[in-house]
């Protein structure tokens, strides 16, 4: 599986990207997860299962979120809290969910 999260610059999300790595390796989960600035979001999505939308870009959800659906693909808006308290678990929880709907979508 392979999830991006999308924000402003791609800075500050790399410190919740650490943490999602963290959880999935705890849970023996196998995941890329990279952060990306609004600027790359076509290139991601394309190479990408699951976008997560960082709330400062909260903006672009719908035009991202409709864009991923074209393309089967999950895109999800990361809830204010999780994000500012770095919950990696629940972070990586919310993408899986979203990997497994989009999934049951295709069938």
């Amino acid at each position: 599986m392979r999830i991006f999260l999308c924000c402003a610059a791609g800075m500050s999300t790399s410190m919740l990207v650490n943490k999602m790595e963290h959880a999935a390796k705890e849970k023996g989960i196998e995941c890329t997860i990279s952060a990306h600035s609004v600027a790359e979001f076509e290139e991601c999505i394309v190479q990408s299962d699951v976008c997560l939308v960082a709330p400062q870009v909260k903006f672009k959800y719908e035009e991202f979120k409709q864009r991923a659906n074209e393309l089967g693909k999950g895109c999800g808006l990361i809830d204010m809290m999780s994000y500012g308290m770095l919950k990696g678990d629940v972070v990586l929880d919310q993408a899986i969910e979203l990997y497994q709907s989009h999934l049951g979508m295709e069938a």
